[in-house]
């Protein structure tokens, strides 16, 4: 129930979710007298089941989901599960596709939430959730000796305004998508 309160916040607010445990050794209820072969792993299987639209039968999550809700999914069960006491590191890569406005601030209030106690790396391209990070970095490209290089540079507080006026604008970088980067950096 924690999960899907959580996904009510990330613009899936109609997700069913289950998480089905299935035994390695047989395929129908439990037999006692039948002896339990154990791996390495244990003696279950672990698959998560949704439907992210009313109507619509539960199924494999690793089969229906697309990358924008397998990403969110991960966001809502981090978020109930990241403990205090050990910290982690968490990865999101564009936890943000196919969302915006609202949505987008409430997935970065999240997860600032979460960076609280663990640190936290997102990839992302909306302004509402790179509003939220204690640090910014830009990755870039640039060829050198007829190969490509990959990059990241931090950025200080003017780069992380271009930055973000950037996410904002486009390539036309006003005084106007200055100012408004700056007051979702500063105005929270």
């Amino acid at each position: 129930m924690a999960v899907i309160g959580e996904l009510k916040h990330l613009a899936m607010e109609r997700t069913q979710f289950v998480i089905n445990f299935m035994d390695k050794n047989r395929s129908e209820g439990f037999d006692y007298a039948s002896p339990v072969f154990a791996e390495e792993r244990g003696i279950d299987t672990v698959e998560f089941y949704v439907s992210p639209n009313p109507g619509e039968e539960m199924k494999p999550l690793a089969k229906i989901a697309s990358g924008g809700e397998i990403s969110r999914l991960c966001l809502a069960l981090k978020t109930i599960t990241a403990p205090t006491e050990y910290p982690r590191t968490l990865v999101f890569d564009e936890v943000d596709v196919g969302i915006g406005g609202r949505v987008a601030e409430s997935v970065g209030q999240r997860l600032k939430r979460l960076a609280s106690s663990n640190q936290v790396l997102c990839v992302t391209h909306q302004a509402q959730i790179a509003r939220f990070a204690d640090v910014h970095h830009s990755v870039g490209k640039r060829i050198i000796d007829d190969r490509t290089e990959v990059f990241v540079a931090r950025l200080d507080q003017t780069g992380r305004i271009e930055e973000l006026a950037r996410m904002i604008g486009g390539s036309q970088i006003t005084d106007l998508t200055r100012r408004h980067a700056h007051e979702l950096l500063f105005n929270m």
